[in-house]
């Protein structure tokens, strides 16, 4: 708890505090007020049974003056503890955005790491429900004043029921940036994209905040007027009836008959059941509370568990359940287990990217390869090949820094030269411009002095400048990942790798909904541009690009060599047929057995 107050009230001397001390001197000024009023509600019932209409009248004007300062403190108090609820809020949820979108910490948690299952829930929980609601029970002769009371209320009650739907919109909005993120994480880590995804659900979150803040600014002045006039409307005006009535069918010498000493009973009688009452429902508050002391403490543990989880995994601490073919080598094969226990070194000094002696080890604990080794230089494409499952991608989140390095070094240049183009690209929430800049924005771009001109250019060069007349020019906010097809979307990630030119391109099935055509300029204008390709495929159309190949065999071995896309073609031919003919053999073998069975038969 300690922890998350001070973060929620980072010191002394912030606007937090201040709040907290100004409710504090306001539920004291309130409690004065409440003496008061006790007091001077005894007076006025004092008189009535006296029936002295000049002191009764004197008290009306004297609780209506005391109102004033009674409504707006009431007022004052729940819009203090609502804007401390958001100030609150605000402070956590931007403490926790800045560790889980820090590096590559949003990846960790959710593939990485068990503990937590549901950080956008935790992020972006939804805001308790407030609800003010007014009933009165009215007494047949003041109808008329209730129900001038209650259309004076509709006709000055802000438009709420609007405000809270867009409420709920927004809310809603903030809470789809979260699952969103959840959802491509890894592609947003690659492409280290977590500034500008902070930006978007900060922006998002600003958005919700100051929607909030202006309904509970609406929220203090619909306090007054229902603090002020349902009381007086409601409760003081039968009172006035009351005395009338009572004036009007007295005898002149019934004030003379009021006893002195029954009025003054009866006003302390009023005063102290006023106090009662106020002293019985604070108690009722109190114990009220202990509920929501409850449910809080429930809450803080939640989010100290999730602040705790997010320092672990910025410290590359993780706790990962080990299920299936890992728990079982944890058990029979210790060499394994030493493994995933162990922790390499990545330096980030060099221009070429080499892996020396790294194992590849999945996330619950498999070793997929012990010890890999291959050394890349600038210019020397690389293609990697092997079944499903072997660790091809798993290499590129090493080498992307989404999984640790278990062993051994991994030599890379800095991760601004390395450019992670998957098969599913990662559209962000945006304009169109912003699918091909992404993750830099509008700014970056200027900065790096490209024009929009210069983006079509780019465009033009996967066959894809059409798209900005037909979608609405840079400047259009679509769901791009539904207004664009498969083989467009593909197209948008390969103008991105042309818009940043890394030293660097990890290329995952990226052309597979793309004609070859299309994947012949693609690749041609990437390694004109001096970008060293590192790519995952089966496409025999692509060996004529790439140097080197790494094949992984499915059961922890690999070859690393240099490629000959003919002589490759050749071998792979000449292996089909020998398949074949082996299979063939078989056919031959399998029929030789039935004629021998038959023969010996007869």
């Amino acid at each position: 708890m300690k922890r998350l107050v001070a973060i929620v009230i980072p010191g002394l001397a912030t606007r937090e505090f201040a709040m907290l001390m100004t409710h504090s001197c306001l539920l004291v000024f309130r409690t004065f007020l409440s003496v008061v009023v006790a007091a001077l509600d005894g007076q006025i019932v004092s008189s009535l049974v006296r029936l002295n209409g000049r002191e009764f009248l004197m008290g009306i004007v004297r609780w209506m003056a005391i109102a004033v300062p009674a409504t707006l403190t009431n007022s004052l108090l729940n819009y203090l503890q609502t804007m401390l609820a958001i100030r609150f809020r605000q402070n956590l949820t931007e403490h926790v955005h800045a560790k889980y979108l820090s590096r590559n910490t949003y990846y960790a948690v959710g593939n990485l790491d068990d503990r937590i299952k549901n950080a956008d829930q935790l992020i972006a929980p939804t805001l308790d429900a407030f609800a003010k609601s007014l009933g009165l029970e009215s007494l047949f002769g003041i109808m008329v004043v209730i129900q001038l009371s209650m259309g004076m209320l509709r006709y000055l009650t802000p438009p709420f029921g609007r405000l809270v739907a867009q409420e709920q919109k927004l809310e809603g909005e903030f809470y789809f940036t979260h699952s969103r993120l959840i959802e491509h994480a890894e592609e947003v880590a690659l492409y280290r994209g977590h500034d500008a995804e902070k930006q978007t659900i900060n922006r998002r979150y600003l958005r919700l905040v100051r929607h909030i803040n202006q309904i509970f600014r609406l929220n203090v002045f619909y306090g007054m007027l229902e603090d002020f006039i349902a009381p007086v409307f409601a409760e003081r005006l039968p009172g006035v009836q009351k005395a009338v009535a009572t004036s009007v069918g007295s005898v002149a010498s019934a004030g003379g008959s009021a006893s002195s000493s029954l009025g003054n009973r009866t006003r302390d009688f009023v005063t102290n059941r006023r106090l009662l009452l106020s002293g019985s429902d604070a108690l009722g508050r109190m114990m009220y509370s202990y509920k929501e002391i409850v449910e809080m403490a429930g809450y803080a543990e939640r989010v100290t568990d999730l602040l705790t989880v997010l320092d672990d995994v910025s410290e590359g601490k993780y706790v990962k359940t080990r299920v299936g073919k890992s728990a079982e080598k944890s058990a029979s094969n210790d060499a394994e287990a030493d493994v995933v226990n162990q922790r390499g070194q990545q330096v980030e000094s060099t221009d070429d990217v080499e892996f020396i002696d790294v194992p590849i080890v999945s996330p619950n604990g498999d070793v997929l390869v012990r010890r890999l080794n291959f050394h890349v230089t600038p210019g020397r494409h690389l293609l990697i090949v092997g079944p499903n499952g072997c660790g091809k991608s798993s290499m590129f989140r090493i080498l992307g820094g989404l999984w640790p390095v278990y062993g051994g070094t991994v030599r890379k240049p800095s991760m601004s030269q390395i450019f992670y183009i998957p098969q599913r690209p990662y559209l962000p929430i945006g304009t169109l411009r912003d699918q091909i800049i992404y993750p830099d924005c509008a700014a970056d771009m200027e900065q790096k002095g490209v024009s929009d001109a210069d983006l079509l250019s780019i465009l033009n060069v996967v066959q894809l400048g059409h798209i900005v007349e037909r979608e609405g020019g840079w400047d259009s906010v679509k769901v791009w990942r539904d207004a664009l097809s498969g083989g467009d979307k593909q197209r948008i990630a390969m103008a991105r790798l042309f818009y940043h030119r890394p030293r660097y391109a990890i290329m995952d099935e990226c052309t597979s909904a793309v004609s070859m055509d299309i994947e012949k300029i693609m690749y041609t204008h990437a390694t004109s541009l001096g970008i060293t390709l590192l790519t995952v495929s089966h496409r025999q159309s692509l060996w004529q690009y790439h140097n080197y190949i790494l094949q992984y065999d499915g059961q922890g071995g690999y070859m690393f060599s240099k490629l000959d896309p003919q002589r490759r073609i050749e071998l792979l031919e000449e292996k089909q047929q020998i398949e074949q003919e082996l299979a063939s053999i078989q056919d031959l073998e399998t029929r030789l057995h039935d004629l021998e069975m038959q023969v010996a038969a007869y």
